[in-house]
């Protein structure tokens, strides 16, 4: 009877005793203290704490988290002999390939990839009919013939195939598999009276893949060169299928621009010009304040186009946008500028000597630094949360009278005619030529 070493005892490493116990002398090691009870022992295993009697088995076959497998053959790799048949049972191949080829060079020990694609849970009935992949790999005839009828004697589906077959087609499978099963847990799948036979099969999914352990999610996906181009590959045919339930153009009549501003603001005169400029006079207009809420009304498919601010000649790029283009896909259409001229308001009952505060865009703010710590140095400079943000709300805002009267803000001096504000002074822009460019963009 060969003498077997099992290298770690988790899930799979008890699956795997389940699989050979009856056929083999066995040592079971672990790091931690392995805990089961006499009565699942063999009476030929053994479990020792010391690496000798580990390295005095025939063959040592490593059930280690994937990560750890380079530290594990490093640190044992004093022990190795030249008889001796090293046995990885990885979820990936190309990594212990290239692990076994670096230590193992110059030596005699051998070496076998395998993947038992089967564990705790699959395998509960029994092992019959499972998938079980060899490469033979750094590992005579007599020793890969051994192990090749001995799994077809457990009846096991015995594929022989290279490492790198194994993990292009990995990729596609298993890791595609574990991949939507965790995606199915972070979107709360849960099961309903009315499940039909594929929702109870997407929930087999989910239980299966998240029985194991987070470390092993990762390590499929990182130690498979392949399964890179999977979730590239999955993405793209996500967003393909989402962008194909939208509608091309939510109202067929006329095309739905949505924009950063409000009424009265840069956004707005920036829009017209571009409609203008095209000629387009069948469109509708809504006003969504910030550059995230246009992102996100395009992604929804609540709006055609969207537009919003992304550079000042002065105040350079427009934080807001930026921070929205970082979470969303789009395309540019178009970009183009226009010149922007600020003006200071208030409300038109309010005394400029009561006024303490400004209240405006952040690029407001930066296009105008200068002249506002010239002129009016004494007034505090705020910009508002969320929607807030807009100079054009927060003029609405003062007439309707659910701002301070102690706040004015600044803008277009269109938003004075608009909401009867008192323009106290225009042009406050640091510099004469001050232009901002904006992006149009679609889905």
């Amino acid at each position: 009877m060969k003498k077997v070493s099992i290298v770690g005892f988790g899930r799979f490493g008890r699956t795997l005793y389940r699989l050979i116990k009856d056929d083999f002398e066995i040592v079971l090691y672990n790091r931690s203290r392995i805990t089961i009870q006499p009565g699942d022992l063999t009476k030929n295993t053994v479990i020792s704490e010391d690496l000798n009697d580990v390295y005095r088995s025939d063959a040592i076959i490593y059930a280690v988290p994937i990560s750890n497998f380079e530290e594990v053959i490093t640190s044992h790799r004093k022990y190795f002999r030249k008889n001796h048949l090293l046995i990885d049972v990885l979820s990936v191949k190309l990594h212990p390939s290239q692990i076994f080829s670096k230590y193992l060079r110059g030596t005699k020990t051998q070496a076998l990839l395998t993947h038992p694609m089967f564990g705790p849970d699959s395998s509960k009935k029994g092992f019959e009919d499972l998938p079980l992949i060899l490469d033979k790999f750094m590992t005579n005839d007599n020793n890969y013939n051994f192990w090749k009828k001995y799994f077809q004697s457990k009846k096991l589906n015995v594929i022989e195939m290279t490492a790198d077959e194994h993990d292009r087609l990995a990729a596609d499978s298993q890791g595609l598999t574990h991949f939507i099963g965790r995606v199915l847990e972070e979107y709360g799948l849960k099961a309903t009276p009315i499940d039909s036979l594929g929702t109870q099969k997407l929930l087999e999914i989910l239980d299966q893949t998240c029985n194991d352990s987070w470390q092993l999610f990762y390590d499929l996906q990182h130690f498979n060169p392949y399964t890179k181009i999977m979730r590239l590959k999955l993405g793209e045919a996500f967003d393909k299928l989402y962008n194909q339930l939208l509608p091309k153009q939510i109202n067929s009549n006329r095309i739905t621009f949505g924009i950063q501003g409000g009424k009265g603001s840069f956004n707005e005169e920036a829009i017209l010009y571009y409609l203008n400029k095209e000629g387009n006079t069948n469109y509708q207009i809504k006003y969504l304040h910030t550059s995230e809420d246009v992102l996100a009304a395009l992604h929804n498919g609540e709006v055609d186009r969207g537009l919003f601010a992304i550079q000042n000649s002065t105040g350079g790029l427009v934080e807001e946008s930026i921070q929205a283009m970082a979470r969303y896909k789009f395309r540019i259409i178009d970009q183009f500028a226009i010149k922007i001229s600020h003006a200071l308001m208030v409300r038109d009952d309010v005394d400029f000597s009561k006024i303490t505060t400004i209240m405006s865009h952040p690029q407001v703010f930066a296009q105008c630094k200068d002249t506002l710590s010239k002129k009016y140095p004494h007034l505090a400079q705020i910009s508002g949360e969320g929607k807030l943000v807009d100079h054009a709300l927060v003029a609405k805002l003062l007439f309707l009278g659910k701002l301070p009267k102690h706040v004015a803000t600044m803008g277009s001096k269109i938003l004075a005619k608009m909401y009867k504000l008192t323009v106290i002074e225009e042009n406050l822009q640091d510099a004469k030529e001050n232009f901002t460019s904006f992006l149009l963009v679609g889905r």
